[in-house]
C-alpha cells in the first residue's frame, strides 16, 4: 500500500523549544524534530516546512494567516497536515485555521508538547506520532488538535492545564476520537464521519478558504465594579468587543460610576461596532434570555450570542466574520453559521 503523503508545518513552540539561559525558547527546526521520532516514517512520507519558529505566545492573526496560506499553497500535494505549534495559543490558532480553511476533506491536524523534545520525560514523542497517525487515517478531516490521546475539533479545545500531559478539554462537545498507542478510537457520533459532511450533506473535494481577517477584536471580561466607560475608551481602537458576562448572561445594570452598561453597549453596537455576548463560566454556554439582567440584549441588532462556543472560537471567528463584511447582518450571519462543530444549533 502507497503511503499517504503528510506536510509537517513547524511553528516553534515548547515541542521545539531548548534551555539556553534565559528559559526555554524555540530552537529546534522542524526537520530536527521529526528525527527524534523516526516511527514516523512508517506511517507516511512526510515533508516539513518551516512556517515560522515562535513561543506561541507571540502568536499573531498575521500568523494564523501565514499557517493558512503554508497549508492552502501544498494544499493538493499531499493527503494530510500537521501543525506543530506552542500549547498556550494552539486553541486559538486551531479555531482561526477552522475559519479560514472550512470543510476541509483532508486532515489539518494541532499538536504540541507540555516539554521539550529533547527532554528526557517528555510528551513530544508520542504526541507528534499520533498526529502524524491520525492524519493518514481515511476517517479524518477538518481542523483538529490531537494532544494527549485525544483529539477535538478545532473549535472545541481549550488550554485546562498548565503542566500536566492531558493539557486540553473539549468543552461543550465530545472528543472526535481517542489513540490509544497506535490505534484510532471514534466517538460514536464520529464513527463514520466521512459519509457525510453534516453542514453540506456531502464532501467537497477541496476546501472554502479565506485570506482575511479584522485583528481589532477585544475580549472583555466583566468584574464587579468595572466602569461601564470602557467601552467609550475601547472605540477607538476596536471593531468589536466580546463580553465575557457573569454566569448564563448576566451584565450589571449600574457600574460605579458613567453610563450604565445598557446605554453603553446599545451605543457601542448603534455606532456600527459588533458586541458579542458570552459567559465567562467555562461549560454550558449563555443564554440571555433567562435573566431580567441579560434579557435585554437579547435581540438588540449588532449584539451576536456566543452560545456554547469557546472563547478561542469566538475571538477567531468574529475576527473571520468582520474580515469578510462590515455589514451588521451578514456579519450575524456568518457568526451564527456553525463550522466545524463550533457550535450547538442557533435557537
Amino acid at each position: 500500500m502507497t503511503k499517504k503523503r503528510i506536510l509537517l508545518v513547524a511553528t516553534g513552540g515548547t515541542i521545539a523549544s531548548k534551555e539556553e539561559g534565559n528559559g526555554l525558547s524555540p530552537a529546534l527546526s522542524g526537520e530536527e524534530l521529526t528525527r527524534y521520532v523516526p516511527e514516523v516514517a512508517d506511517l507516511a512520507t512526510l515533508d516539513v516546512k518551516q512556517a515560522m519558529n515562535i513561543d506561541s505566545t507571540n502568536m499573531r492573526p498575521s500568523d494564523w494567516l501565514r499557517v493558512a496560506r503554508t497549508i492552502v499553497e501544498s494544499y493538493d500535494d499531499y493527503d494530510g497536515f500537521v501543525v506543530l505549534h506552542g500549547t498556550d495559543t494552539m486553541a486559538y490558532t486551531a479555531a482561526a485555521l477552522s475559519y479560514l480553511i472550512q470543510h476541509s476533506p483532508k486532515p489539518i491536524v494541532l499538536t504540541g508538547s507540555q516539554r521539550p523534545m529533547a527532554s528526557a520525560f517528555t510528551d513530544a514523542k508520542l504526541n507528534l506520532y499520533q498526529s502524524v497517525l491520525y492524519a493518514t487515517d481515511n476517517d479524518a478531516r477538518d481542523v483538529s488538535i490531537a494532544f494527549g490521546g485525544i483529539v477535538i475539533a478545532g473549535t472545541r479545545a481549550r488550554k485546562q492545564r498548565t503542566m500536566s500531559f492531558n493539557a486540553f478539554t473539549s468543552v461543550n462537545f465530545p472528543p472526535l476520537a481517542y489513540i490509544r498507542t497506535d490505534r484510532i478510537v471514534r466517538s460514536a457520533p464520529f464513527a463514520h464521519a466521512r459519509k457525510a459532511d453534516g453542514s453540506r450533506g456531502h464532501i467537497a473535494d477541496r476546501p472554502v478558504v479565506y485570506d482575511k481577517l479584522d485583528p481589532r477584536v477585544f475580549a472583555l471580561k466583566l468584574t464587579p465594579g468595572l466602569d461601564s466607560r470602557i467601552f467609550s475608551a475601547l472605540a477607538p481602537s476596536y471593531d468589536a468587543v466580546i463580553l465575557e458576562t457573569f454566569g448564563i448572561g448576566g451584565i450589571p445594570e449600574q457600574g460605579e460610576t458613567g453610563p450604565c452598561f445598557q446605554d453603553a453597549i446599545y451605543s457601542w453596537v448603534d455606532s456600527g461596532r459588533i458586541a458579542v455576548m458570552t459567559t465567562q463560566v467555562p461549560e454550558e454556554g449563555l443564554d440571555l434570555g433567562v435573566y431580567e439582567v441579560g434579557r435585554a440584549y437579547a435581540n438588540h441588532p449588532g449584539i451576536l450570542r456566543g452560545a456554547d462556543m469557546t472563547p478561542e472560537a469566538i475571538v477567531a471567528k468574529t475576527m473571520w466574520a468582520l474580515g469578510q463584511t462590515r455589514d451588521v447582518a451578514e456579519v450575524e450571519h456568518l457568526f451564527n453559521c456553525e463550522i466545524n462543530h463550533d457550535r450547538s444549533p442557533f435557537e
